[in-house]
């Protein structure tokens, strides 16, 4: 039986994409990567990640990355889809692309919500053929199966790339996009009028509404 494991990064940024990646792995593969030293991307430096990532590019029998983008995320979110649902329907485009349908597969994925039933129940319905998957939804999952760690580190990398091209773009002072960036809080509070149709901020997240509502007062003020 195949593996694949799939994982998120860039859930809470309030600048650029959510990423979602997935890793279709067999037993042999997945001996060696834990051999290899592979784990969540969390607790990997920057440099252990790069390098694992091209290990797990050249070794998996395949894999798939997708993007939400921030305006993809603006959009589904004020049509009443929020990121638990979106995240859900981008891990089936995942698995409707890796599943051939010749091979038994089991399926394991990060849950995003705290109701691990209802959010895989939800999966279940975007998925084209289930006959031959077997689909495990747990929280934490990317600690503990070596797939779904192989996933994080792809979506990780790629995340990064994402983050470098909106830097050449936007300069450096974009920070990492996370409001816990003192870097992108600047930014946000300089940029959020200037770059507002841009399509790189989450304008449903709660930070962005309040940084655009002051800038929005500041005009009336002046």
């Amino acid at each position: 039986m195949l593996e694949l494991g799939i994982d998120d990064a860039g859930r809470g940024p309030v600048i650029g994409p959510m990423v979602l990646a997935g890793c279709l792995i067999d037993s042999k593969t997945l001996i060696n990567f834990k051999k290899l030293g592979i784990r969540d991307s969390k607790q990997l430096t920057p440099k252990r990640r790069e390098f694992l990532a091209e290990k797990i590019r050249k070794e998996v029998k395949n894999f798939e990355i997708v993007l939400a983008s921030a305006d993809e995320i603006n959009l589904k979110q004020d049509s009443g889809i929020n990121l638990n649902k979106l995240e859900a329907i981008k891990a089936a485009k995942i698995i409707n692309k890796l599943n051939s349908g010749n091979e038994k597969i089991k399926v394991i994925l990060d849950c995003p919500s705290t109701s691990l039933v209802k959010w895989r129940d939800f999966l279940r319905t975007q998925i084209k053929n289930l006959s031959n998957l077997e689909i495990i939804c747990e929280h934490k999952a990317d600690k503990n199966h070596i797939s779904v760690s192989a996933a994080s580190i792809l979506a990780k990398s790629e995340r990064e790339k994402q983050i470098a091209k909106l830097k050449k773009k936007y300069g450096d002072e974009i920070g990492s996009g996370y409001t816990s960036d003192p870097l992108t809080s600047k930014f946000l509070t300089n940029n959020s009028s200037k770059h507002k149709n841009s399509g790189i901020f989450r304008k449903n997240w709660s930070t962005w509404k309040k940084i655009q509502a002051k800038s929005e007062q500041k005009k009336l003020d002046f």
